[in-house]
């Protein structure tokens, strides 16, 4: 499914990470600020793109954007930091009936996964589609139905909650196991993220000595 499926796609990018020792949004990543490979990949995809952020004034390379109206930044909308408050802050600030969520240190984010997800809430009706690898649930790789998940965030923020996935259980969820992902996109890779300089530094260097393949850009 491509544009005009109604869908927001949100790309967390809160600000400086404790482990990376710096904002992941702007850490360089073979050649250009780590965010932008979740823009170029995703952005042809959106009905409306954004970025939540606390840094703006540090995301000068996305102006032309930004000033053309094609992405957007937002601001948390409270003090509190945690992944919960993030999933609040996408899901007021989108436009559009589905929202797509996405982490900024995501090296290989899908366009193809994010679209099936888009296809599987609406044929099935229900509220969240969402991977689920042997890890546990994949928030910031799913696809919400913006009516029926913002109250609920509302109400687990309410009662304390700061998981992402805490509320999971009060919605109808699609979920897409392993095997899945895998005959949506053969190349794999779509859950790999990067939280230490070291891990980021690996990652590149496989991608540069041909260890893990590279996908192409998506911007056209």
């Amino acid at each position: 499914m491509s544009k005009r499926g109604n869908l927001t796609i949100v790309i967390q990018a809160g600000g400086e990470s404790r482990r990376m020792g710096r904002s992941k949004a702007t850490v360089p990543f073979l050649g250009e600020p780590l965010l932008l490979r979740g823009v170029n990949r995703l952005l042809p995809l959106a009905d409306e793109f954004i970025i939540t952020t606390n840094e703006p004034q540090n995301l000068g390379f996305l102006d032309d954007w930004v000033d053309s109206g094609r992405i957007r930044l937002v601001t948390d909308i409270s003090d509190t930091r945690g992944a919960l408050h993030g999933v609040h802050t996408a899901l007021n600030a989108a436009s559009n009936p589905y929202v797509a969520m996405v982490a900024c240190d995501m090296i290989f984010p899908s366009r193809s996964l994010i679209s099936a997800e888009l296809t599987a809430i609406k044929r099935e009706g229900t509220d969240i589609a969402v991977p689920k690898t042997s890890f546990g649930y994949e928030p910031f790789h799913g696809v919400y139905r913006r009516k029926t998940c913002l109250p609920a965030v509302l109400e687990a923020l309410q009662q304390g909650e700061t998981r992402a996935t805490s509320w999971f259980d009060k919605v109808k969820l699609t979920e897409f196991t392993a095997e899945m992902v895998a005959q949506i996109e053969p190349r794999g890779g779509c859950f790999i993220n990067t939280n230490t300089p070291e891990e980021l530094a690996a990652i590149e260097r496989k991608i540069v000595e041909g260890g893990i393949q590279e996908r192409e850009s998506f911007v056209s």
